[in-house]
Order: C-alpha cells, then sequence, then structure tokens
C-alpha cells in the first residue's frame, strides 16, 4: 500500500514547525530529510524515524516500513513538539555517519 498525496501533505504541514524538512517521493512512499541528512519517511501513511542511539530512550514503537525492512519508529505527528525533538535527535546521530 502506497501513501496517500493527502496523507503526506497532513504530515508535512505538521511538520511544517521545523525549517529544512525536505521530501523526496521513493516508489510510492516518502523520505525526508533534515537539512540534507535523511532522518526517516512515511510509509503506509505513518511517519517513521531511523532508530538511533539518541532516540531509542524514546520507547517509541517499532515498526517495519515495508517487507524486508529494519524497524523504524513510529511517531504520532499530532504531538508536534515531541515529534520536533525526536527528529532533531535522530538527525544528530544520522548526520555522523
Amino acid at each position: 500500500m502506497s501513501t496517500t498525496k493527502e496523507c503526506k501533505e497532513y504530515i508535512l504541514e505538521k511538520l511544517d514547525v521545523m525549517e529544512y524538512i525536505t521530501c523526496r517521493p521513493m516508489m510510492g512512499e516518502y523520505l525526508l530529510y533534515y537539512k540534507s541528512v535523511l532522518f526517516g519517511g512515511i510509509y503506509d501513511g505513518r511517519l517513521l524515524v531511523k532508530k538511533t542511539a539518541h532516540n531509542k530512550v524514546y520507547a517509541l514503537p517499532e515498526e517495519i516500513p515495508y517487507k524486508g525492512a529494519k524497524t523504524m519508529y513510529k511517531l504520532d505527528v499530532d504531538d508536534q513538539e515531541f515529534v520536533c525533538k525526536v527528529i532533531l535527535d535522530t538527525y544528530e546521530d544520522c548526520k555522523k555517519k
């Protein structure tokens, strides 16, 4: 199942409080970048972020973005302040790679 354009736009609208987030389509889903660093994506209408050392402290639910992929953490887009914090922590770890 692919993410609908409406769902993508809704999630991006919620993420609009953060500058520098960009989105790229990828095989029916969307990859998300913060300051040009890949931190997660929108998969089947879910906002998922990479698992990193800094964001594991939040004990977020783990979900598989697509068959054969590593698990990622699922975020509730309606808690914008929390989402921003998790994205920034994820970005800090991902930019080091």
